[in-house]
């Protein structure tokens, strides 16, 4: 039996694991040579126990922390035996058929954490790197047909061994990359991170004893579970399915079952694998799944690998959700967010007050690349973007903030990004598009422009919800679309959802439109007072606000605008 001096200890190491997290993040943060690690955080850090199963995380993308228990658990598999992992080893990965999850520009490194011969928890981070080889700059590319094409692909390997670095290992990947300085710098970034972490960890193993700190891991596991069946009970049992047509015409399909202690998201009717890099992986859509699981269990408790034990996901291989080698997954990410809002829509009616209306629901990843006009050297921006969330039963929705599945990130600051790379952001507003009134309106998405202030740069981006709009709840409107505009001198504007290499030259504008949320409610039923306050926060015009809202004598009468 547990004394009660050892439950006291048993809270501290887990409080103490949850804090170690948080500083392998801002020590990754601080270090990391490239913005869109350092400003976006574009990256995650996690702790794991010694089977791999997540017990700690820091901040960032929570996807990217979903990854860290399968990139782990792949390394376990992949260095089996007593002596195959070594006190001071640090392993890396990229491929996403071999634990990287997603695709070859987010690596993920991994440390272990010894007491004696035993290995009682590992350090893990992932973050993206700028480029990683293969055919177009950025390593990124909707022309892209097989994965050989969009990088180099890591498996499961060392980068140190005892605490040595492997110099091979390190010139492979500087040969393999357009920016091997960043490369190397975001590297020693993850490096920092890992040690950071398994310092603290070692610390606490040698003051409470390799045992108690196994204990509490393990009990901290079973809380997660715990709370998750707890709230499962709280949910409608019975099964959910939805459909929705995409913007390239396809249906994605998903059936959910509820019950007490099960949670399980069917997607194995869905159409195949495509040709092109717009595949997710299995554990990638297992990561989408979790995700909604936590929101409509216990958005605000515990997290770790013990949350997830109640969730099954079924996938068909060879489908768009569980691909088959080679198939490429450069813009994976849009896919991952299809499925979560796939599965989101499936519950939101039977669910109204634990999930609002659809949101801008695209990374809306952005990478405009060249060569800086004044020092000569070459970047390469990779940028998610901002946009409108759905109202709720409850409020509005959020403006520009990031996307459900990109978490805690950050647009890049216009000073670092006209200073690290040359270009000019000259404008930075909300979208005032029609789209997303209701009774409690969708935030409105955001508004941006790039001018390129030299020759011969290069625009790719991938957006969805380009087509098909933000979904309402209850009578809400749908929200507006996701678009690219680019104006080159001389010439008509021209729209894009979808575009690779496009060669930009001095003076063109790249103009970013992200979608506003999604409205939840009749729009007839909103309050005159909160009308008022849109339009005079610049929300709505005085005819938006008459069109959609029945702004007539009624609203003139109470808000006193006319």
């Amino acid at each position: 039996m547990t004394s009660a001096s050892d439950r006291f200890s048993i809270e501290i190491i887990q409080n103490s694991v949850q804090a170690a997290a948080d500083e392998m993040f801002s020590a990754m943060q601080r270090t990391a040579m490239s913005a869109i690690i350092y400003e976006v955080l574009d990256m995650g850090t996690g702790i794991t126990d010694g089977n791999g199963n997540l017990v700690g995380s820091g901040a960032g993308i929570p996807t990217f922390v979903g990854m860290l228990d399968k990139a782990v658990t792949k390394v376990i598999q992949a260095f089996p035996g007593p002596d195959a992992v070594c006190d001071g080893d640090i392993f890396m990965v990229n491929d996403p058929y071999s634990g990287g999850v997603t695709h070859l520009n987010d690596v993920i490194l991994c440390m272990p954490v010894f007491a004696g011969d035993q290995v009682v928890a590992w350090t893990s981070n992932a973050a993206h790197w700028n480029d990683i080889g293969g055919m177009a700059p950025g390593s990124m590319t909707t022309a892209a047909t097989e994965i050989f094409q969009e990088g180099i692909q890591i498996p499961p390997i060392k980068l140190f061994s005892a605490g040595k670095l492997q110099q091979s290992v390190l010139d492979i990947l500087k040969a393999n990359c357009r920016m091997p300085d960043f490369l190397e710098g975001d590297l020693w970034a993850g490096v920092a991170s890992l040690r950071v972490g398994e310092k603290r960890l070692s610390q606490m193993v040698d003051r409470y004893g390799a045992d108690l700190f196994i204990e509490a891991l393990e009990e901290y596991l079973s809380y997660g579970e715990h709370v998750t069946l707890a709230a499962l009970k709280q949910l409608p049992n019975g099964r959910f399915e939805f459909t929705e047509r995409q913007d390239n015409g396809l249906d994605y399909k998903v059936s959910i079952q509820i019950s007490d202690d099960k949670f399980v998201v069917d997607l194995r009717d869905n159409p195949k694998q495509y040709e092109g890099p717009y595949n997710l992986s299995r554990d990638g859509v297992v990561i989408a799944a979790q995700m909604i699981l936590k929101s409509v269990t216990s958005p605000h408790t515990v997290c770790n690998s013990g949350s997830f034990r109640p969730l099954e996901v079924l996938t068909s291989p060879g489908t768009v959700f569980d691909p088959l080698h080679p198939a490429p997954m450069a813009f994976y990410y849009e896919t991952r967010i299809r499925a979560h809002d796939l599965i989101w829509q499936a519950l939101a009616e039977v669910a109204p007050d634990r999930l609002p209306s659809g949101h801008f629901s695209s990374i809306c990843g952005t990478m405009i690349g060249g060569v800086h006009p004044e020092t000569g050297r070459h970047y390469s921006i990779i940028e998610p973007e901002a946009g409108g969330w759905g109202g709720s039963l409850e409020k509005d929705g959020n403006s520009a903030m990031f996307s459900a599945c990109h978490g805690e990130t950050y647009n890049c600051p216009a000073e670092i990004n006209e200073m690290r790379n040359g270009i000019l952001v000259e404008k930075f507003a909300l979208n005032n598009d029609d789209g997303g009134e209701g009774q409690y309106r969708g935030g409105k998405g955001i508004c941006m422009e790039y001018r390129i202030c030299s020759d011969n740069a290069w625009l790719t981006a991938a957006y969805t919800r380009a087509e098909t709009h933000p979904w309402g709840i209850n009578g809400g409107s749908k929200g507006s679309l996701n678009y690219i505009e680019v104006l080159q001198q001389d010439l008509p504007a021209e729209r894009y959802a979808s575009v690779s290499g496009l060669i930009l030259q001095k003076g063109d504008v790249v103009r970013i439109v992200t979608a506003n949320g999604a409205g939840w409610g009749n729009p007839r039923n909103r309050d005159p007072e909160e009308i008022r306050g849109d339009i005079e926060n610049d929300y709505l015009t005085v005819e938006q606000a008459r069109l959609f809202y029945g702004y007539v004598d009624l609203v003139k009468q109470r808000c006193s605008l006319l």
